[in-house]
């Protein structure tokens, strides 16, 4: 099992911080890249034109290494999720009358774009809601959604968990039911890819999308999407220069060419070549990939695995460790208890957390060590 890794960030060790989903502290090599960058630039002679390629490229390849993508072409560079999901909506293409499959509550960026689509195309918006079981809640959650997609669905965008409390989904089942219907699948991967092990190869949605500065522990404002072949030859949301083929060559740009370079690089942030954000985040890949998904997901577990018998003992509710991600869980209050003032309480005792909907959520990672849980669980129990 991975050892704890307090050492390598800077977080006040007074503060119990258990809100990676919120946004991930910058390690101290991440940090130390981004301050090499800014000291590049003073001096731009020594940025060369391969510059501008090389390190986005070395993203794309690392990336592609954490999703098992064999492909590296098929990554493209974002500054947001909505961007890519953006891009997906303007090759998409549907029919007036048929569906687009969201879930209730489901993040905002992965919303607004259909909701205008909808409007503009004629579609159907159908929001699959959360159960009210909770021993069953992921199991009837992923019933629902399957039943939803039908021959008449052009779309499913969804999360590959949920972003208020960790519920799981069965992406395989409903890539594969997606498949069967021809409809769309877009992966929203945010609060997932980075901690939770996950195979683009095996479920081959058409679309993953992912945030950087959560659980790829990189900066803000950066972020990758890899593209399944419904969209990977599609048109770009800019005509930039850097993705026209032969960009290499600055001497030639003014030789305006209509070709992209191949792949899913047409899809790129223009300005993606940024000489402090790219460092930084290829360095908080470094570290992600040392530590693998499979063993932040271990290390998690061993956190809150000793309390969580305590927890629903105390009156609260926690779905069991099949139905949600050891990194990112939701615990939900007693009838009657007030979510915000639990919220208010915790940050009074230096733990961060954030509320969503009726749950607290609780999202560690490998900074965190047994201690944390401990104060959060104390604190939950001694609750009014």
């Amino acid at each position: 099992m991975l050892s704890c890794q307090k050492s390598r960030f800077a977080l006040d060790r007074d503060v119990h911080y258990l809100n990676c989903a919120y946004m991930s502290p910058l390690a101290r090599e991440v940090e130390e890249a981004g301050i090499r960058g800014i000291q590049g630039k003073r001096t731009p002679h020594g940025i060369t034109p391969t510059d501008f390629f090389e390190g986005p490229r070395r993203l794309k390849s690392k990336f592609a290494r954490l999703i098992n993508g064999s492909d590296p072409s098929r990554v493209s560079l974002l500054p947001s999720v909505s961007y890519g999901i953006a891009i997906a909506a303007h090759n998409l293409n549907t029919t007036p009358g048929q569906n687009v499959v969201v879930l209730h509550e489901q993040f905002p960026s992965n919303i607004y774009t259909w909701l205008r689509i909808a409007e503009d195309q004629q579609l159907i918006i159908r929001t699959i809601h959360r159960p009210e079981s909770t021993d069953r809640l992921a199991q009837e959650w992923n019933e629902r959604i399957l039943d939803a997609i039908d021959s008449e669905t052009a779309l499913v965008a969804m999360p590959i968990v949920h972003w208020t409390d960790g519920t799981l989904f069965d992406v395989h089942a409903i890539a594969e039911r997606c498949r069967s219907c021809d409809a769309a699948l877009i992966l929203d991967g945010t609060q997932s890819i980075g901690a939770l092990p996950f195979d683009v190869q095996s479920v081959q949605p058409d679309a993953l999308i992912v945030a950087g500065y959560k659980w790829l522990m990189g900066p803000y404002s950066c972020g990758f999407a890899w593209w399944g072949d419904r969209f990977l030859n599609g048109r770009p949301l800019e005509e930039n220069w850097i993705n026209r083929l032969g960009s290499e060559n600055f001497a030639g740009l003014v030789e305006y060419e209509s070709a992209y370079q191949p792949g899913a690089e047409r899809f790129d942030i223009g300005e993606k070549s940024n000489f402090i954000l790219t460092p930084m985040l290829e360095a908080a890949l470094d570290m992600v990939l040392e530590w693998t998904p499979e063993g932040i997901q271990e290390y998690t577990a061993a956190l809150i695995s000793p309390f969580e018998e305590q927890i629903r003992q105390a009156g609260y509710e926690l779905a069991p460790p099949d139905m949600r991600g050891s990194h990112l869980f939701g615990i939900r209050l007693p009838a009657g208890k007030d979510v915000v003032a639990l919220k208010e309480s915790l940050a009074k005792r230096r733990i961060s957390v954030s509320a969503r909907g009726s749950a607290i959520r609780v999202s560690p990672h490998v900074y965190n060590d047994v201690s944390d849980m401990a104060a959060l669980v104390d604190a939950l129990v001694g609750h009014e």
